[in-house]
């Protein structure tokens, strides 16, 4: 066996027409979607990830503005400019991008991100929202692995997955989307043991622990889907998945590739988000919170 590649692109790629139609239809009402990217790190890797959201959002039609604060940006200076992008209406989507400076935390962040605005669910209201299931922008990534197995026909209805990884970006809100979709979901994380007893039980198996070749062959069960969500930086500069690709593809019906797999579908969910929350900015024709509650950004 030969595990089909569940290519990112492909899926990007109708993400992108969607962006296309949100557009074509606020620039009949004159609105540009527009996106502040807020920076504070002199990180090479990160203003190069940043340069590449602005070069996919100019070629969107989304007005893309990175906000570079500088490594020594405070706490301060960071909640502030949060929070007047948040009161901007001519900004429709924010991120704050990481690294932080030494000592910042992004938790007392990102609170000062309005919801309606929070493409990339970082806020803490947007995550619980999600898990009551109402309207909220999912994290990118988590929402990128839905997308995936949606396009390739991967049923989850019914079936078992199996999420490696519990983080606020990844694992906890995909729990969410999943059950949204009725798979029945477990999360397997660092005390998972032994951790094949608990994928090798799934018919889909996402990846998402920040550890190279974590999961091999003896953790997948013959014909299962799985997700690569991992990106790690050898010491050699390469990139390697979560998945060990070479044993996983000999049992695997499908896998995700790295790179080349989620990591290709996030920046384009990001402007679809930025898309869908200028046009309920403008169907709602006021602020998306009132007391606390977000009106619509689906």
């Amino acid at each position: 066996m030969s595990a089909v590649s569940l290519a990112g692109a492909p899926v990007a790629k109708a993400l992108r027409a969607g962006i296309a139609d949100n557009v074509a239809r606020l620039a009949s009402d004159g609105i540009v979607p527009a996106l502040a990217v807020v920076v504070a790190t002199d990180n090479e890797s990160t203003h190069w990830y940043v340069r590449s959201i602005a070069k996919a959002a100019d070629k969107a039609g989304v007005d893309c503005r990175i906000i570079d604060l500088g490594p020594t940006a405070s706490a301060e200076q960071l909640k502030s400019t949060l929070s007047e992008l948040s009161e901007d209406r001519q900004t429709h989507g924010i991120i704050l991008q990481t690294p932080l400076p030494d000592g910042v935390q992004a938790d007392e962040l990102v609170p000062h991100i309005d919801p309606g605005k929070d493409i990339d669910g970082a806020n803490p209201l947007s995550l619980g929202r999600l898990a009551v299931g109402l309207p909220a922008f999912a994290p990118a990534t988590a929402r990128a692995v839905v997308e995936l197995l949606v396009h390739y026909d991967v049923p989850v209805e019914g079936r078992h997955v199996a999420i490696v990884g519990r983080s606020a970006v990844v694992g906890k809100p995909l729990l969410h989307l999943l059950l949204e979709r009725n798979a029945s979901v477990t999360i397997c994380h660092s005390r998972s043991r032994p951790l094949e007893d608990y994928t090798r039980a799934a018919d889909v198996v996402v990846v998402a622990a920040g550890r190279p070749g974590l999961v091999t062959e003896r953790h997948v069960a013959p014909g299962a889907v799985v997700v690569d969500v991992g990106t790690n930086v050898l010491e050699d500069g390469a990139l390697a998945g979560d998945v060990d690709a070479h044993s996983v593809e000999q049992v695997a019906s499908a896998l995700s590739p790295v790179p080349g797999g989620v990591g290709t579908i996030t920046t384009a969910l990001l402007l679809l988000h930025t898309s869908v929350a200028a046009r309920a900015a403008v169907e709602a024709k006021g602020p998306l919170v009132s007391s606390g509650t977000v009106r619509s950004i689906r």
